[in-house]
């Protein structure tokens, strides 16, 4: 039995939903348009998603928590929405009176309060009445096109979690200890630099900034705010910014400098422009440059550092995504990210992906961030991200950002603070590289 829905549709309902996968249990073109087909195939099953397709090209449907019976009652589902596609874009109805939410009518399919009903007495129709508990425009809906060409029911598989976790993390404050005193002491293999640079890169809204608060939080010891974060849904970060983090509050500054850059956007001419970028990654952008999207910086410009040092350049580049939105990733976005990867693999940078918001993501993690390597969605997400933006799994790193928190937790911090050792480590990977490349130079003079 194969799905009629499309890959991306069925990943943009699973984000929807934060759960892994469809299982399809029923197909009227396979099965048969009536009610006594799909009650033997979806009754007692659940959470489950239906759809209704016509020959008007419109796909829509509805979501139910609760189990298919033919008991003739309304069931109670806070959670129902129904939905139609927009190209590639979910628009989804909540239900507006959970009481009538779903209908268990044994001669029908599908059946969402009075208001829409896929295979209606038995026929391959559908039957719509917006208004009563739900409300949705017929036209946006299904275009008036009541003849359906197919309907099919599919069940929503829960996140997995796994036997043992898949990376050994050690949650214990000597840990968090450890992996802090490791930070402070670091120092790059090459004399010139004494602050490696690392670029954070990301969309709008994945926590670029709030990745660089989270760090600081946990040497200052307490949740701060230092760069501008939040959500919008065009870039906060409006200048290129260098953050240094130091050890406490009258402490030294630590060995690493976060770069903080514009937000990407899907659109062209709109967020951080690849031109500009160019000039980041070989250290010509001085600190608090402003973005100028529609226009890139000129050598010629009075701010351009003209021949910029060692200490200067990018040492390591931080792509910064938002775990809850990986699978629903816009094309324009995703071209973005290729170029860059591009131009950043051709200087030779080492790259690696910064995993935010997993516990938005997960519902196995919201409960507890130590889940996160027993999370088989997670897991999953972490190898479609790898595979999005051409880096193996071993370079992608979760973790959860201080945002909503007052006081800081001490999972978040190891997460936090093991991400900060792997860019040290793909740092020095830059330097071991930049060495051996000058040896190979001298070696052929």
């Amino acid at each position: 039995m194969n799905p009629m829905l499309t890959q991306s549709q069925q990943r943009t309902i699973c984000a929807q939903l934060r759960r892994v996968k469809l299982q399809l249990l029923y197909k009227a073109s396979i099965h048969g348009f009536t009610g006594a087909a799909f009650h033997q195939r979806c009754d007692n099953r659940s959470p489950t998603v239906s759809v209704g397709y016509n020959n008007s090209g419109f796909v829509f449907g509805g979501y139910t928590k609760q189990p298919f019976s033919q008991s003739g009652q309304y069931v109670n589902d806070d959670q129902a929405f129904l939905f139609t596609f927009n190209g590639e874009n979910l628009i989804k109805y909540p239900v507006t009176n959970p009481t009538y939410a779903v209908r268990m009518i044994a001669n029908s399919g599908p059946y969402f309060g009075g208001d829409l009903v896929l295979v209606n007495g038995s026929q391959a129709v559908t039957y719509s009445n917006p208004g009563n508990y739900y409300n949705f425009p017929a036209a946006e809906m299904h275009g008036n096109d009541l003849n359906l060409t197919e309907c099919e029911v599919y069940e929503v598989e829960e996140s997995t979690e796994l036997e043992r976790p898949w990376r050994t993390v050690t949650w214990e404050s000597k840990k968090r200890t450890e992996l802090i005193e490791s930070i402070k002491s670091y120092k790059p293999t090459v004399s010139s630099v004494t602050q490696p640079r690392v670029l954070l890169i990301g969309p709008v809204g994945a926590g670029k900034s709030s990745f660089f608060n989270s760090v600081n939080s946990v040497f200052r010891g307490h949740v701060t705010s230092q760069a501008i974060s939040g959500s919008s849904s065009t870039s906060l970060t409006t200048q290129f910014r260098s953050y240094s983090v130091k050890a406490g509050r009258e402490g030294k500054p630590l060995p690493i400098i976060l770069c903080d850059t514009m937000g990407l956007e899907e659109t062209k001419g709109a967020g951080l422009d690849i031109d500009d970028l160019s000039s980041i990654l070989k250290g010509h952008l001085p600190d608090r440059y402003q973005f100028n999207p529609s226009a890139p910086l000129h050598p010629e410009a009075h701010s351009y550092r003209t021949s910029p040092g060692l200490k200067d350049k990018i040492h390591c580049v931080a792509y910064v995504i938002d775990a809850s939105k990986v699978s629903i990733m816009p094309t324009g976005l995703e071209e973005k990210l290729d170029a860059i990867r591009r131009k950043v693999n051709l200087i030779g940078i080492p790259q690696l992906v910064l995993l935010t918001k997993v516990d938005e993501a997960c519902p196995l993690v919201k409960e507890d961030v130590r889940n996160i390597y027993k999370s088989g969605y997670i897991k999953d997400v972490m190898q479609e991200v790898g595979s999005r933006l051409g880096v193996p799994l071993s370079c992608v790193v979760p973790l959860k950002n201080y945002s909503e928190e007052l006081e800081l937790d001490m999972n978040c911090d190891i997460l936090l603070l093991s991400a900060v050792i792997q860019m040290l480590r793909f740092v020095d990977n830059y330097f071991d590289e930049l060495s051996d490349r000058m040896s190979n130079m001298q070696t052929k003079d």
